[in-house]
């Protein structure tokens, strides 16, 4: 048996990445391929609604936190490699681009081309939006403490 060229947590890894990503942002890089086999769409983008559950301190009780929307695509190419993918909202295309990207990424031969091109841009950018933010958020923030008086000693 072929050993496979990642391991589960790096396919976690690219999914997470793929799933974040701006749609737009997403379909360019993907046509900046130019090298995009032919694919079969085994399962159209279909939305759905997910129920989010939290636990209390994250491992106390379950509690119901809400809904959301999901979109999952599966497309198979050519060679028979499988692509799937789940991403949060209705973009039906967002879906499909990201299923093709996993199957892409799990082929030898567009998996180092695949990760410069759309990974580790995509990344960045997430990386860089989620600094931002944080900068945002710093510039609003307060620092409680407790003075403590010498008298009660």
């Amino acid at each position: 048996m072929e050993q496979p060229l990642f391991t589960l947590s790096q396919r976690q890894h690219w999914m997470a990445v793929l799933a974040a990503s701006h749609p737009a942002s997403l379909a360019t890089r993907l046509a900046a391929l130019h090298a995009v086999p032919p694919f079969e769409v085994i399962r159209p983008a279909e939305t759905g609604l997910l129920q989010i559950q939290g636990r209390m301190g994250g491992s106390g009780d379950r509690f119901f936190a809400g809904d959301t929307t999901v979109t999952r695509a599966v497309i198979k190419l050519a060679s028979g490699t499988y692509g799937y993918s789940y991403v949060l909202g209705r973009n039906t295309a967002h879906a499909e681009r990201c299923a093709l990207a996993d199957a892409l990424l799990q082929e030898p031969r567009h998996h180092l081309a695949v990760m410069e091109t759309l990974i580790a841009p995509l990344q960045a950018e997430r990386e860089a939006q989620i600094a931002a933010r944080q900068a945002e958020i710093n510039t609003s923030r307060v620092d409680f403490f407790t003075l403590v008086r010498g008298d009660n000693a």
